[in-house]
């Protein structure tokens, strides 16, 4: 993988995305970011130093002021992990990063704050600083990463969209890694049943690899969104494509493999997963086939559920049923609308999902007096609203 071509995939200025701010808490005091970003960037120090050293001093910022001595008392801090610590090397890179971080409206969770993502919290390895854009919402949500091999046969398409359909009803979020093969043909396939994906990425926010993929990115970015902890210069190396694994596995309650060769970064993240305490499930194939051996290996060595379709999962992780059936009934149950809603649903009738300004318009209404009326029919059962602010019948 050469410099050029990494080079060719920059996103310009007029790429980059608006990121939603009200998705976003809280925010560091710009010095505690700026400290922050200087611990991501010693290299010796790793994540889960960082979070000891945050601990005991009270904030990123105080981890520069404390004595020297005082952190080397720190369980397991030595002084090779310290040694870089007031380099001004440091200083000048997380200045330069948080300038990109202002200028291309960047976001990003602070491990601390409410906002960061649950399940990843709770991964001792997981960033101090995790970068994202888009429209993600992961409050409440059922949340599954689904990954495989770059080279998907015909019969793992199948299986993907077969997932994904199946699974729609419970509104999960589907986390992949966008790369070629099982991890677009899913989040594709999420984006078709308006579902929020997220795709985890090994390298910084002003690029997207594979180039080729740059096509799904806005509808990516209005159906979810992308996370990252590496940095603007990161570029996709193997060694940030094995670190982006943990963040596939740790973001999500459950794993599915739906194809993998006897060796890929797809059995990295499943056997992430099972080291982080979350379900693995795998789908088995024949034993002549080669995408097949990874997974019925799994299976074989009890490190994943044999799934062979999506009741499969729902049963094992629990999933409730009740509550979606009943929303079903609700709607049957209802038969008077006013005239404006009755608009609303023959318009989404007629043209399926819509946005919420395209259903203001349509209604004459203002943005404002349209949410409300959006809010009222989603309580009657009538309407489901969807990431990006897009809305579609029950």
């Amino acid at each position: 993988m050469g410099k050029s071509r990494n080079d060719n995939f920059l996103l310009t200025d007029m790429d980059q995305p608006n990121v939603n701010k009200g998705s976003q808490s809280a925010e560091l005091p710009e010095n505690e970011l700026f400290a922050a970003l200087r611990l991501q960037h010693i290299p010796n120090l790793g994540d889960i130093s960082a979070k000891k050293l945050i601990a005991h001093c009270g904030s990123p910022a105080a981890v520069f002021t404390d004595k020297m001595h005082k952190l080397l008392k720190i369980d397991r801090i030595g002084s090779a992990m310290l040694a870089g610590l007031h380099d001004p090397v440091h200083a000048r890179a997380a200045e330069k990063e948080l300038d990109f971080l202002r200028k291309r409206s960047i976001g990003y969770h602070y491990y601390l704050h409410r906002d960061y993502p649950a399940k990843l919290y709770h991964c001792v390895d997981a960033p101090i600083l995790l970068f994202y854009m888009g429209d993600i919402n992961l409050r409440g949500k059922k949340v599954i990463s689904v990954v495989g091999t770059r080279s998907m046969t015909g019969r793992g398409r199948e299986f993907c969209h077969s997932l994904i359909e199946d699974l729609a009803t419970y509104d999960p979020v589907i986390v992949s890694g966008f790369a070629y093969g099982v991890d677009i043909c899913v989040q594709r396939a999420a984006m078709a049943h308006g579902l929020q994906t997220i795709g985890c990425l090994a390298h910084g926010l002003n690029r997207l690899y594979p180039p080729e993929h740059g096509i799904y990115r806005d509808s990516v970015m209005k159906n979810g969104g992308f996370f990252t902890e590496q940095w603007s210069k990161s570029l996709p190396l193997r060694k940030n494509f094995l670190k982006r694994n943990r963040l596939i596995a740790g973001l999500s309650q459950a794993t599915v493999v739906v194809e993998s060769g006897e060796r890929g970064g797809s059995l990295v993240t499943a056997n992430l997963a099972a080291d982080y305490n979350r379900e693995v499930f795998a789908v088995p194939g024949r034993t002549t086939d080669v995408f097949s051996r990874g997974c019925n290996t799994l299976i074989k060595s009890h490190k994943a559920h044999l799934l062979s379709s999506a009741e499969d999962l729902v049963q094992m992780l629990n999933w409730d049923t009740a509550r979606i059936k009943s929303r079903a009934i609700q709607k049957q149950l209802f038969v008077s609308l006013k005239p404006v809603e009755q608009q609303v649903v023959d318009f989404l009738a007629k043209g399926g999902k819509q946005h919420l300004d395209e259903i203001a318009i349509h209604c004459g209404l203002p943005v404002s007096a349209c949410s409300g009326l959006l809010l009222e029919l989603e309580m009657k059962g009538v309407i489901c609203p969807l990431p990006g602010k897009f809305f579609e019948l029950a």
